[in-house]
């Protein structure tokens, strides 16, 4: 409850645009979590891609994995991140079977991957695989998302209920579970987003002064309904931050 009214006031009185920090939300948790990982120990980072995660391991023993067919434009629908660079990764395989041996990894990280496994379920079971027991997983996925790296995307996001639902069955007590932002925050981005998607999608030449002062109108009405929000990311958030140990 403190952290979320600190994140709420550094939001209102900093320069952090409202509805744009999903990714850096996702990147403080993720890089706090990893230093809490004693040094020396090895980390395997799942659908790693171009391995930007790594910079935040630096006190571990790092290995990237990924399957490593997804290019830059996909089938050109939805939303694309241009050509990824894969020439870092130490292991090319499927996420449901990585060459590493059975209860060889202290910990696993998987962050920004399970939309685009057609059954994430199997890819739990590997996890538990390869994980020591006592290992740490560290998992991140939208809860709700925009098609993006298609045809890769299976899944437009998870609830903690799935979490709850599933990871126990494959060997994994859940330590943590944390929000991503909230309904305010999200709506907040999609607004943003408008002026992209009708240009690519509605041929939109140039928006209107009345649509950019009703687009700033609304973002300034979500950050002050987000100030004093309670518990809002029920219904809607960017994604779950989830930390579970192999038992």
């Amino acid at each position: 409850m403190v952290k979320r009214l600190i994140r709420k006031i550094k939001s209102k009185f900093f320069n952090n645009p409202f509805g744009t920090q999903n990714n850096n939300n996702r990147n403080q948790w993720l890089e706090e979590k990893l230093k809490e990982i004693p040094s020396g120990l090895t980390i395997l980072d799942v659908g790693a891609g171009n391995t930007n995660k790594k910079k935040y391991c630096s006190h571990l023993n790092y290995i990237s994995q990924d399957i490593a067919e997804y290019q830059g434009s996909g089938n050109e629908n939805g939303l694309h991140t241009g050509e990824v660079d894969y020439s870092n990764l130490d292991i090319i395989s499927d996420i449901t079977d990585i060459p590493i041996s059975n209860n060889s990894v202290d910990a696993v990280m998987c962050t920004e991957v399970l939309e685009h496994i057609d059954n994430p379920l199997l890819a739990f079971k590997e996890f538990e695989r390869i994980l020591k027991n006592g290992g740490k997983l560290i998992i991140t996925a939208p809860f709700n998302s925009l098609t993006h790296y298609a045809p890769y995307h299976y899944s437009t996001g998870f609830s903690k209920y799935y979490y709850e639902k599933h990871l126990p069955n494959y060997g994994f007590k859940i330590t943590e579970i944390k929000e991503n932002g909230s309904y305010f925050e999200y709506m907040a981005q999609e607004i943003r987003r408008i002026e992209e998607v009708a240009k690519s999608y509605s041929n939109l030449k140039f928006s209107s002064p009345l649509f950019i002062l009703a687009r700033s109108y609304l973002i300034k009405y979500l950050k002050k309904q987000n100030f004093i929000d309670k518990n809002s990311f029920e219904l809607l958030c960017f994604g779950y931050f989830v930390i579970a140990e192999k038992v």
